[in-house]
C-alpha cells in the first residue's frame, strides 16, 4: 500500500501540494484526476521518491520511499513525455531497464514489441508519439514492479491499443501483486478501468473514494415541477451540488441516496421526473465548481 500522509510541497513561492493525505490500496486500480496545475505530476514524483516532501511523509509498503533504494525498486514511473537517449532503440532500452529492474522480462518485452509491430532495432526518435507511448507502457509492464505509476498513459494511443493496455493491466492484477496508478485528464478512460479515484484541486484532495461509492452518494435528477415555489422548497430540502434550469426542465445533482432524493422529488407531485446516469466527468465538474473552479465565470 502507498500512504501519503499530510504531504506538502512547494517550488519557491508556488504551493504545488498542501496537506495531501490519501491511500492507494492493493488490489485496486487508482485513478488520479485534477484540474490543470492541481499537482498530479508532482504527487507522482513524490511517490517515486524523485522529489522529497517539504512536510509529511510518503510510505511505500510501510517504508519511506525517498532515499530508499529498496522502496524505489518496487515502483516504475511512466511520465507524460518519456525521455529516451538520442540514439536509443527499443533493444537498448530493454538493456537499460534490465540494469535498473533485475526482474525485467526481456523475452516478454520482445514478444509484445513484435505483437504491436514495433521494430526493436529502429531508433526511437523515429517513432510516432503513439509508438513511444506504446514502448513506454511495454517497458513499464515488463519491469515487473509492484507499482506502476502512469502520467497520461493513454494520451496518444489509438482506441485499439488503449483497450489492449487496459486488458494487460487487468491480467497483471490477476497474475501477480500489481497496483497501477493512472493520472489522466481523460475521465472516460478512467471510468472504464479504475476502482478508486482521487480528485486533486489547487494542490489539495477534494475527494478520494471508490468509484462505486462515489456514484452511490451523488445523483442527477431531471424534472418538471408544477409551481415555482415547489422548486425553491425542493432545492432547500436537497443537498444540492449543482442545478440548471432550461425552460420548464430543472436538472439537479444532489448528494445522498437515490431513493431519498427521488422521494423528496415525488412529494412535490412533478409533471415529470427521472434519475439519470451520472458520469465521472460530471462528478468532476460538479465537485470542482463547488470548490470555486467554475469556467462559466470566464465566458459569461
Amino acid at each position: 500500500m502507498i500512504e501519503i500522509k499530510n504531504v506538502s510541497k512547494s517550488f519557491r513561492d508556488v504551493d504545488a501540494l498542501h496537506q495531501i493525505s490519501v491511500e492507494i490500496k492493493e488490489g485496486e486500480i487508482f485513478g488520479l484526476v485534477g484540474t490543470n496545475g492541481a499537482g498530479k505530476s508532482t504527487l507522482l514524483r513524490l511517490i517515486t521518491g524523485v522529489l522529497q516532501a517539504d512536510q509529511g511523509e510518503v510510505l511505500v509498503d510501510g517504508e519511506p520511499v525517498y532515499d530508499n533504494e529498496t522502496g524505489k525498486q518496487k515502483i516504475c514511473f511512466l511520465p507524460d513525455s518519456a525521455y529516451f537517449p538520442v540514439n536509443a532503440t527499443a533493444k537498448t532500452m530493454m538493456e537499460d531497464y534490465r540494469v535498473v529492474y533485475p526482474e525485467f522480462l526481456s523475452d516478454r518485452c520482445q514478444k509484445m514489441l513484435e505483437g504491436l509491430g514495433l521494430d526493436p532495432n529502429r531508433r526511437i526518435r523515429g517513432y510516432s508519439k503513439g509508438m513511444k507511448k506504446q514502448l513506454s507502457v511495454i517497458l513499464g509492464i515488463c519491469a515487473q514492479t509492484k507499482y506502476l505509476l502512469c502520467d497520461e498513459t493513454f494520451d496518444g494511443l489509438d482506441p485499439v491499443i488503449r483497450q489492449t493496455v487496459k486488458s494487460i493491466f487487468a491480467t497483471e492484477m490477476l497474475d501477480r501483486d500489481f497496483v497501477p496508478v493512472i493520472a489522466s485528464h481523460n475521465l472516460r478512460e478512467l471510468e472504464d478501468i479504475c476502482d478508486h479515484v482521487g480528485l486533486l484541486h489547487k494542490g489539495g484532495i477534494l475527494l478520494s473514494e471508490s468509484l462505486d461509492d462515489m456514484k452511490y452518494s451523488i445523483h442527477k435528477v431531471q424534472m418538471v415541477l408544477r409551481k415555482p415555489e415547489d422548486e425553491e422548497q425542493l432545492l432547500a430540502e436537497l443537498d444540492t451540488a449543482w442545478k440548471e434550469k432550461r425552460g420548464s426542465i430543472l436538472t439537479v445533482i444532489a448528494r445522498g441516496e437515490e431513493k431519498e432524493i427521488m422521494d423528496k422529488v415525488q412529494r412535490k407531485d412533478p409533471l415529470f421526473a427521472e434519475s439519470l446516469p451520472l458520469s465521472l466527468e460530471e462528478i468532476f465538474v460538479t465537485e470542482t465548481e463547488v470548490a470555486g473552479y467554475d469556467v462559466r465565470n470566464i465566458i459569461e
